[in-house]
């Protein structure tokens, strides 16, 4: 049975969210302590958005074979097929792949407990923008 790609998006986003909680948040200086699974966190995260986005690109009539490879191949696509109803997503989408995949997920330059919670929040108010 296949599964469906916005059930998807949301349990890659709550899988995230669980492996968050492996990197040892430190209160008292506002850090976490495991920058790996932070990293890791981040992964899953961006993997949750990319879900999101075949999602709604299916739901435009996009077939699975259509569905892009690669992250310019993402922009061009969102400024095509989902932008019409909103001309700020393909911008919001790049700040997402920014924060998450390249500083949060890659880099690893994302640590600060408020600056990950506030990142998730923003991910997920994507997530559900794109699969309502």
């Amino acid at each position: 049975m296949e599964k469906k790609p916005e059930i998807e998006a949301l349990k890659y986003y709550e899988n995230a969210k669980e492996i968050l909680k492996k990197a040892e948040p430190d209160y008292e200086i506002g850090f976490y302590d495991n920058i790996k699974y932070v990293q890791e966190a981040f992964g899953t995260l961006w993997l949750a958005i990319l879900k999101a986005i075949d999602y709604a690109l299916l739901k435009r009539g996009l077939s699975k074979d259509e569905l892009p490879q690669k992250w310019e191949t993402y922009e061009l696509y969102i400024g095509k097929y989902l932008s019409h109803k909103d001309g700020k997503l393909k911008k919001w989408a790049s700040k997402l792949y920014d924060q998450i995949h390249i500083a949060g997920y890659y880099r690893g330059n994302l640590s600060g407990i408020e600056t990950v919670k506030d990142t998730f929040q923003l991910a997920k108010r994507f997530i559900e923008k794109l699969i309502k």
